[in-house]
């Protein structure tokens, strides 16, 4: 059997989107309507923003714990994040976790080797561009990376926080996120990921100056594979 897949959701569109990946993933690999056993749980996303506002990292790690313990008391196997964001906090988190995670962030950096990528733009909410979760993971896989700069970091979270969450598609913000993308692509980058769960809701390989690395996808694929291969998945 495959192994039972927990989802400590965050924002509800990209968690829609990376559990709507897991069922779809799953049928290419296990057949016809297939995928494996697949729970979620979230808190309020108000209770997160007020930790992120007050820069309680610590607090939104206590919120992602309460979800994975009550994952695990009813079988998850392992934990999936679909937010990038909230991984700030995994630190606090992973040590009092009886069960394995797979981060979103190191599951982008090996799928940006494996494409050949050698420099990558990092787009996503504020919190997520300004912390070190995909420098670090990025730079450990020998991969440089630029930021967008401030005011296009203000935009972009923006529109993340007041239109994507939200379900909101507007094609000014598929424009804007186009000049960003090719200005980072003017800055030497060959590709640049989508590191907000909601971006792939209005940007893809079609519509991007550059080639995308898609955070949600990419998780939910990974997921699978653990779920489907166990722990040879992770060798």
């Amino acid at each position: 059997m495959p192994y039972h897949i927990g989802i400590v959701a965050c924002s509800a569109e990209g968690a829609a989107l990376c559990y709507r990946t897991i069922c779809a993933e799953g049928a290419v690999i296990l057949g016809a309507h297939g995928h494996p056993e697949v729970s979620l749980h979230t808190q309020s996303l108000a209770d997160y923003m007020k930790c992120i506002y007050d820069g309680d990292w610590q607090g939104v790690g206590e919120l992602m714990l309460a979800s994975a313990n009550k994952l695990e008391k009813i079988g998850a196997d392992f934990l999936i994040c679909p937010d990038n964001t909230i991984h700030q906090a995994l630190p606090y988190v992973e040590p009092r976790s009886s069960l394995r995670w797979l981060h979103i962030a190191e599951v982008v950096a090996e799928q940006a080797v494996e494409r050949g990528f050698q420099r990558i733009g990092v787009t996503g909410t504020r919190w997520l561009v300004e912390s070190e979760i995909y420098p670090e993971k990025l730079s450990r896989h020998g991969l440089a990376y630029v930021r967008p700069n401030t005011a296009e970091r203000e935009e972009i979270n923006r529109i993340i926080m007041d239109e994507l969450v939200y379900g909101t598609f507007k094609p000014e913000a598929v424009a804007y996120f186009q000049q960003v993308i090719g200005r980072l692509k003017d800055e030497g980058c060959d590709a640049v990921v989508l590191g907000c769960t909601e971006i792939p809701l209005i940007m893809n390989e079609l519509n991007s100056p550059l080639p995308t690395l898609d955070s949600t996808r990419l998780l939910a694929r990974a997921a699978v594979r653990r779920a489907v291969e166990g722990d040879a998945a992770l060798a």
